[in-house]
């Protein structure tokens, strides 16, 4: 999206659009949209989160360098990456802790949660709708839930039921960018009207229940009446953004890439959906999962299938393949970032305001180890460039570093499923 430079000094409301010709464009964060009463509007950039998260993880020895600190060696995968050393931290040698299954963990990455390693039948809230719940009504969209391809998602519900996954950018664009009709926003709006009608029907109900309950039952009478308001107050700012136009941006609706296998392809033209999402501030919590594969990746010197070269067995051949695939996406990951730190907002860069994970539930994809998971962790407002390497054998638990993630986008919490604190070695900037 193109800057745009005003030569006069007043507030700017953060959703100032330009109006022309019958459309509308969204303007990147620009200083004049500092609050002009304190604790009216936003007075800092927005902070933000984004996973990328990985079905066949990244073979190990590839990824993480060899040294500590931040004198590191990069690795074969990083090699590529270091211009942009000083913008991202590789942390090696974590786990979540109790978490196995192999790729059933897939529903735990961003949980925590040994749903279906231990016994558990039902998963919890994930990191980044654990965000979206105290923080998503901001914009438009409280998240966004996308993949490679298909529905499968590690983003949960707070009752465990998993989101389903956007995974074409084509409808990503129209949903972002394009207008209902007139007709369209007024069904809408009685979707939401009738959905809160409801819950004022139930609530009447429940009031006239409280008077036959015991204490017991009233508090959590009344912890179902506070999620009640919750829904309602989301159904009114849904019935609100109905009604706004949605940002303009210049460039062209993509064209989904139609070949399944094109792996590398699709993560990058997704990325991009991910890049103009953030820079509308159309939404600041976003997942993408990028699912394992099975035919041969387009690529120059593969000739395999994705899955079967990820369950290597330590074939020479196979390895040499792999290398070439997951190279790429880490690259692609890489031009991510670049990507990022183009627009600027309050004197920083779009990375500089948005934390950005890659990872995957299996820290070796040949026997479904869900040990020793890769991290790379890019943005925010913390000192990177360093490799923190924890004990391969006994796993520094993960759920630590999404403590950070949380305190990073405003939440004081100390606490997320099984952390016991934050990432050691992890300093704010």
């Amino acid at each position: 999206m193109k800057n745009v430079y005003f030569g006069f000094q007043r507030q700017l409301h953060r959703r100032t659009l330009l109006r022309g010709a019958g459309i509308s464009m969204a303007l990147p964060w620009l200083t004049a949209m500092r609050s002009a009463f304190a604790g009216t509007e936003e007075s800092t950039a927005p902070r933000r989160f984004v996973a990328m998260t990985l079905g066949l993880g990244l073979v190990g020895d590839n990824l993480n360098p060899t040294t500590a600190g931040r004198d590191y060696e990069p690795s074969l995968y990083l090699k590529p990456l270091q211009d942009l050393r000083d913008r991202f931290t590789v942390i090696s040698g974590s786990s979540h802790p109790d978490v196995t299954g192999g790729h059933r963990a897939e529903a735990s990455i961003l949980t925590a949660n040994p749903v279906g390693s231990s016994g558990k039948a039902k998963n919890s809230i994930s990191l980044d709708q654990y965000m979206a719940k105290h923080l998503g009504d901001a914009t438009r969209f409280s998240s966004l839930v996308l993949s490679s391809s298909g529905s499968n998602s590690p983003c949960y519900t707070e009752n465990g039921s998993m989101i389903p996954a956007q995974s074409s950018p084509s409808r990503l664009f129209t949903q972002l960018f394009v207008d209902d009709s007139p007709k369209e926003q007024i069904r809408q709006a009685e979707r939401v009207r009738e959905g809160r009608s409801i819950m004022d029907l139930v609530g009447e109900d429940a009031k006239r229940l409280s008077k036959q309950l015991g204490h017991g039952d009233k508090d959590r009478l009344d912890a179902y009446f506070t999620s009640v308001r919750d829904l309602e107050q989301r159904m009114a700012a849904s019935e609100a953004w109905a009604r706004r136009p949605k940002p303009k941006v210049d460039v062209p609706k993509p064209v989904d890439i139609g070949n399944g296998n094109d792996f590398v392809g699709r993560q990058r033209l997704m990325s991009d959906m991910i890049r103009l999402a953030l820079e509308t501030d159309s939404t600041r919590f976003i997942t993408y999962h990028l699912g394992g594969s099975g035919g041969v990746v387009p690529l120059a010197g593969v000739d395999e299938g994705y899955h079967s070269l990820s369950h290597h067995g330590k074939a020479e051949e196979k390895l040499e393949q792999l290398a070439l695939v997951e190279a790429e996406i880490v690259a692609s990951w890489g031009q991510f970032l670049r990507d990022l730190t183009v627009n600027g907002e309050q004197g920083s860069s779009v990375l500089d305001n948005t934390c950005v994970l890659l990872t995957s539930n299996l820290g070796n994809a040949s026997n479904h180890d869900n040990r020793n998971m890769p991290v790379l962790l890019a943005g925010g407002h913390f000192k990177h460039g360093q490799h923190l390497a924890f004990d391969k054998k006994n796993n520094y638990p993960l759920p630590n570093l999404f403590v950070n993630l949380l305190q990073q986008v405003g939440l004081e919490t100390d606490q997320f499923a099984s952390s016991t604190g934050t990432v050691t070695g992890l300093e704010t900037a």
